[in-house]
């Protein structure tokens, strides 16, 4: 009988082959489709379904691989793979091990990491990175020192300043910042900290994975924060509005929402002390938000020339292109005169990193942080250094494939669908992210 692990095991024999501890081929026996749109990164084809003729020689010759190699096999949900691995072993090969759950596993899998921070006077604190890797999603966890105590302030900026709730009894308090459906990874990050998560954010509705923020929070019995934008955008659900330039005391350091609008209408990047920006879409560490997502899906907001999104404005594709061309326009403001104008040593958080077709993740090492600074920013991405006509030209010359689902995922992560079960869940946000832009040039910001 085969070996089936789990994605966490195979995550870390995943970790083990990449240091050369370990060698194993990774076969996926999904139709080809499914294979090409998404896939494990350096997996070998082969098409197979349950309970038909298995030839040998034929897989052999497809993929070049025999009996003295480890193989791991995979599908979309563990069933096929499983009666593979059995056809593979009744025909010689000993080294067989099964990815449980196949796929819908695999998108579960995370890593977490600290991210490193400058010395900017604001311990004591913690930024730790909750990363999804088969998609690319980045969560946060801000952990301060003890809480304040009190009530709303102001600041001498004339900001509104909230301390958030006392801490449960742990020493410290934390908040979550774009929770997927999975908090428990936020859970356990809190409590390797001693932390208590006495608040939960967003940056954004999301168009590419379902968020787990109004979940968590309600759960833990703690606010739950959008921008304050988000209200134009029909939120179907109640939450805590975050204004511009809003502040919440998190155990004495300073977490401050700024409008960021581009990516989306609602889009905010949150400042931690004099330390680090939680860019969500806006800025990544090699590209930038692109902007049409929020238009194409129609969700209820105005589009560029003022009207309902819903309203025709010569069709779909013209409605797209006008709402980038609006987001891309409004990206460069936020970019330019908002995250760029931070001191050049604040560290760069952004919500995603890119995951290609084929599983590649370019120059980022899952469980290693995923980051740069403001400065590395600014003289590394050539988007960075185009003009606004230009930046607009570049930023919609070319839109990307769009997420799979986008526009039902929207819609849940505004509250207006829900998947019936934990099965749609899975299945509606399968596949790796799209919320970057297709900026061009040549990058050379430090990751």
């Amino acid at each position: 009988m085969p070996t089936v692990i789990d994605a966490d095991a195979f995550r870390d024999r995943i970790d083990e082959r990449r240091r050369g501890e370990r060698s194993f081929a990774i076969v996926d026996t999904r139709p080809d489709e499914s294979y090409e749109s998404w896939r494990i990164a350096d997996s070998v084809h082969y098409f197979y379904k349950p309970f038909h003729e298995f030839d040998v020689d034929d897989f052999e010759a497809e993929t070049g691989l025999g009996p003295d190699d480890a193989i791991v096999t995979t599908c979309a949900k563990g069933k096929s793979s499983l009666d593979f691995a059995e056809k593979l072993e009744a025909a010689g090969y000993d080294d067989v091990t099964v990815l449980a759950d196949g796929m819908r596993g695999w998108s579960g899998v995370y890593d977490r990491t600290t991210v490193p921070l400058p010395d900017a006077g604001d311990g004591p604190l913690d930024v730790v990175q909750i990363q999804r890797r088969a998609k690319g999603c980045l969560g946060y966890l801000v952990v301060g020192g003890r809480a304040s105590g009190g009530s709303g302030s102001a600041d001498s900026d004339g900001s509104n300043r909230l301390a958030i709730a006392d801490s449960d009894g742990s020493d410290r308090i934390a908040i979550a910042v774009d929770v997927s459906r999975h908090g428990d990874e936020w859970r356990e990050a809190a409590a390797a900290h001693d932390a208590s998560i006495a608040a939960v954010l967003d940056t954004h509705v999301h168009a590419d994975h379902l968020s787990g923020g109004r979940d968590l929070a309600d759960d833990l019995g703690v606010p739950y924060y959008l921008p304050a934008a988000a209200a134009e955008r029909d939120v179907a659900y109640a939450f805590e509005s975050l204004a511009r330039n809003e502040t919440l005391d998190v155990g004495g350091v300073d977490v401050k929402a700024l409008a960021t609008p581009g990516h989306t209408d609602d889009g905010a990047s949150y400042l931690v002390g004099r330390s680090a920006l939680l860019t969500g879409d806006t800025l990544f560490t090699d590209s930038v938000g692109r902007t049409e997502l929020q238009f194409a899906a129609g969700d209820g907001s105005e589009d560029a020339g003022g009207n309902d999104a819903g309203d025709t404005l010569g069709g779909d594709d013209e409605r797209e292109t006008a709402g980038a061309a609006t987001g891309a326009e409004r990206l460069y403001d936020s970019l330019h005169g908002t995250l760029l104008a931070e001191p050049d040593g604040v560290v760069v958080c952004p919500g995603h990193f890119a995951v290609a077709n084929d599983g590649t993740t370019g120059d980022v090492v899952p469980g290693q942080p995923v980051a740069t600074t403001v400065g590395a920013a600014r003289r590394g991405l050539d988007v960075l250094d185009l003009e606004r006509e230009a930046f607009v030209d570049r930023i919609t010359a070319t839109l990307p494939e769009k997420p799979p689902n986008y526009e039902r995922v929207i819609a849940a992560n505004r509250g207006v669908e829900s998947p019936p079960d934990e099965v749609a869940a899975i299945e509606l946000e399968l596949g790796p992210n799209r919320c970057a832009a297709d900026a061009g040039g040549e990058s050379a910001a430090d990751d």
